[in-house]
């Protein structure tokens, strides 16, 4: 279908319904096309699905008569009931939401789809690892846009190619709940977590997603729709090797550490052997001191390989830790202490209870005469 055709009509929340009705109902509660989701306002929403399911409360339909209702995708999101088409709607397509509630009342709202298409103006920023060599065995991807994007959609508009070109057949963890920030401006790609463990069945069977030596192009669809209902800018294209496999865990010993000078805004920064996770390393990493947690701003450079931390006041002289949660990972998923591929003979020797832990890391600010 031509991208036109793809382009839900979008404008301002709250001015789309072009007629509401209301059956014994309260008119607090409205239906109002976001983009190209549809949401009831009004009514606080339980993040648990209902014994029926959300369709049973919230049904929405395209054209006349006696039509199913469109399959697609639900969301609580602050409390606020969201659906969201599988596919687009073409533009000369009426559409009826109708939100029954448990006590018999209903609101129904109809939207005219012929207004006109909303402005492209969303991108993707960046494409984290940020190096273009993964070990074959890389567990996630994350995907950072410019602006909230719609849900639903990853599946259709994520590809990976292998160096011929072609389609690399369901690398990724294809599950319905897509890993989105709560802004939804980062999703997290999951590669099948089982092509990359060792005796594995789907390994087995299909062999690894990555194969070492092998060049790779991750291909974001410009198609993607933004939360306004709009296309992308432009696509994205990241081109990487697939490197040797690291199943070895990070070790904190081999970190080298730089610390300031009193009296200073210097930073602390921490030197890794290997690129990390680039989400966890904004917040399983703090810094502490003798008053408690010291307040700053985090920045990961070179390539997820120096994480650089930005106090706001200058350092008082005393002892401080650097607390680093034992949860944080490297590329491939292993743990500070654990790793992610784990032999099958070992697993009766894996506790399914993750506890959460820190290693500190301590140093000192001398009392150096003030400058």
């Amino acid at each position: 279908m031509p991208a036109a055709r793809g382009w839900i009509a979008s404008a301002t929340a709250g001015l789309l319904a072009l007629a509401l009705v209301s059956r014994g109902t309260a008119q607090s509660v409205s239906i109002e096309r976001q983009g190209a989701e549809y949401k009831v306002v009004g009514w606080a929403a339980d993040p648990q699905e209902p014994p029926g399911g959300w369709p049973s409360l919230f049904a929405v339909y395209a054209g006349d008569g006696d039509v199913p209702p469109l399959l697609g995708s639900y969301a609580v999101r602050a409390g606020v009931l969201f659906f969201q088409p599988r596919y687009p709607i073409a533009p000369d397509i009426r559409i009826r939401a109708v939100f029954s509630q448990r006590t018999g009342g209903s609101v129904e709202a109809v939207f005219d789809a012929t207004e006109s298409a909303p402005v492209p103006s969303a991108w993707v920023e960046a494409v984290y690892p940020s190096a273009d060599v993964l070990p074959d065995n890389q567990l996630k991807l994350y995907i950072q846009f410019s602006a909230p994007m719609s849900r639903g959609e990853a599946w259709q508009r994520i590809h990976l190619l292998d160096e011929k070109g072609s389609r690399v057949d369901l690398p990724f963890l294809e599950i319905d709940q897509e890993l989105w920030d709560p802004d939804n401006r980062r999703l997290t790609v999951l590669f099948d977590p089982g092509r990359i463990k060792r005796g594995v069945l789907p390994r087995e069977q299909m062999g690894p997603s990555l194969i070492e030596g092998q060049k790779y192009t991750l291909v974001i669809d410009q198609e993607w729709q933004d939360a306004r209902g709009a296309p992308l800018v432009r696509g994205h294209r990241k081109q990487f090797r697939a490197g040797p496999s690291d199943r070895e865990p990070p070790q904190v010993a081999n970190w080298l550490i730089a610390t300031p000078r009193a009296y200073t805004t210097g930073s602390v920064v921490i030197a890794f052997r290997e690129p990390m996770d680039w989400a966890l390393l904004h917040h399983l990493i703090q810094v502490s001191g003798p008053d408690g947690p010291v307040a700053g701003a985090v920045l990961i450079e070179e390539g997820e390989t120096q994480w650089r931390f930005l106090t706001y006041q200058p350092w008082q002289p005393g002892d401080y830790q650097i607390l680093v949660n034992t949860a944080l990972e490297d590329l491939a998923g292993n743990k500070i202490g654990r790793a992610f591929d784990v032999d099958l003979d070992q697993f009766d020797r894996v506790t399914e209870r993750v506890e959460q832990q820190t290693v500190s890391l301590r140093f000192r600010v001398g009392s150096e005469p003030r400058p």
